[in-house]
């Protein structure tokens, strides 16, 4: 069994923002399955798939970005998953917009979802997939800039991104992470 986050802010005003790529590529892979979220437990809005002979869990936490952690916790000790099941999708600031970078492990960079998820799972060695936002421009304010929106300019950049990070997504279900995270970073 596979465990699929996607982070990102529930409510129509936090929609195509930023800081909700990891809802995109979920909702992307939601439509490419043919799922509607059909479960809500642990304040979180999931799905399951077969994908050969392996259940994969599509999940969005519905506890604001900053309290994921809250959802996934649960969720995965409901369903007895392991670490190495699961697989974080997130926004970052340090990657240019429509970048895409697979991790084994790593810090939580001063993202506010991934240390909630730190914090509640005891361990910083899950699985992750990071989609580059770009960093805010003229002064602009962070909170800002990653609760607004992408200019038209970066639509097409961050379309591929979400593309990619759903076939990335596709390939964790039959392939081993390293390769993977070869194929991908490449």
């Amino acid at each position: 069994m596979k465990l699929l986050v996607g982070l990102g802010n529930p409510g129509r005003e936090y929609e195509q923002t930023r800081h909700n790529v990891g809802f995109m590529v979920i909702d992307e892979l939601a439509k490419r399955w043919n799922l509607s979220y059909n479960q809500t437990k642990f304040n979180g809005l999931f799905s399951s798939h077969m994908v050969g002979t392996e259940k994969v869990i599509l999940c969005k936490p519905l506890t604001y970005m900053n309290l994921s952690g809250e959802c996934v916790r649960p969720l995965m000790d409901y369903f007895k998953m392991d670490i190495d099941d699961l697989l974080v999708i997130y926004d970052d600031l340090d990657l240019p917009v429509g970048k895409i970078r697979l991790r084994v492990k790593g810090s939580a960079g001063g993202h506010n979802g991934i240390k909630s998820l730190i914090h509640h799972l005891g361990t910083d060695q899950f699985k992750r997939i990071r989609i580059g936002i770009g960093r805010p421009q003229n002064g602009q304010k962070v909170t800002d800039y990653v609760l607004g929106r992408f200019i038209s300019e970066e639509q097409p950049d961050i379309q591929h991104a979400i593309m990619r990070a759903a076939d990335a997504c596709e390939k964790f279900m039959t392939e081993p992470f390293l390769q993977v995270m070869n194929e991908f970073n490449a």
